[in-house]
Parts: structure tokens; C-alpha cells; sequence
């Protein structure tokens, strides 16, 4: 189970570990239900530590004169922005040169 002192990314390759085992389904019901409380243990954790930092981030943002302000981090700002996988496709004209069954080859 998880240490109190163990980082917030190690919580949660712990807790993607839990999932992914969950997922399979090859578990008793005794295994299953101790790794689905583990799981909860650990989501707490790791939510508690955002809280904590998204407070921290909050005291730290201060207006031009160096009074703070509270500014709205909307779930859309935070995510990155990925650009479209271009997919390859080959065309082909259709043009008089073709067989004559309409096969480009």
C-alpha cells in the first residue's frame, strides 16, 4: 500500500497499477475488494495533494502590485494543446490510362 512519504507521481503509478489489475479480473473477491480500498486510500491521497497545491498556486498569484489574486483555472487551460496526426492517403485519378476493368494497377 501506499507510504504517506511517497510523491504524488509514485501515488499514481501505484494507483494506475491498482486500476489496470482491477481491469484484468483474474483477482478473488477477497484480492479484489483489498486493492479496490487500497485504491481509494491512494485517490484521497492524490486528491488532497492537488488540493494542496492548486491552494498553493492561489497564494502565490498576485496582482501588479503585488496584492493577491484569486484567478480561475479552467480544466481547458490546463491541457495541452495537440496538433492533428496527419494521415498519409494515396489517391488515385481516375483517368483514361486505367485498365479497363477500372483497376489503377
Amino acid at each position: 500500500m501506499a507510504e504517506k512519504k511517497q510523491t504524488f507521481e509514485t501515488s499514481l503509478q501505484e494507483l494506475e497499477k491498482i486500476v489496470r489489475k482491477l481491469e484484468d479480473g483474474d483477482l478473488s473477491l477477497e484480492e479484489s475488494l483489498k486493492l479496490f480500498e487500497d485504491g481509494v486510500k491512494l485517490s484521497r491521497e492524490c486528491q488532497e495533494r492537488l488540493n494542496q497545491a492548486e491552494r498553493r498556486i492561489e497564494v502565490l498569484l498576485k496582482d501588479e502590485n503585488g496584492n493577491p489574486v484569486l484567478n480561475v483555472i479552467k480544466a481547458e487551460d490546463l491541457r495541452e494543446e495537440k496538433q492533428p496526426k496527419i494521415k498519409r492517403r494515396i489517391v488515385f485519378d481516375d483517368n483514361e490510362d486505367d485498365d479497363e476493368d477500372g483497376s489503377p494497377f
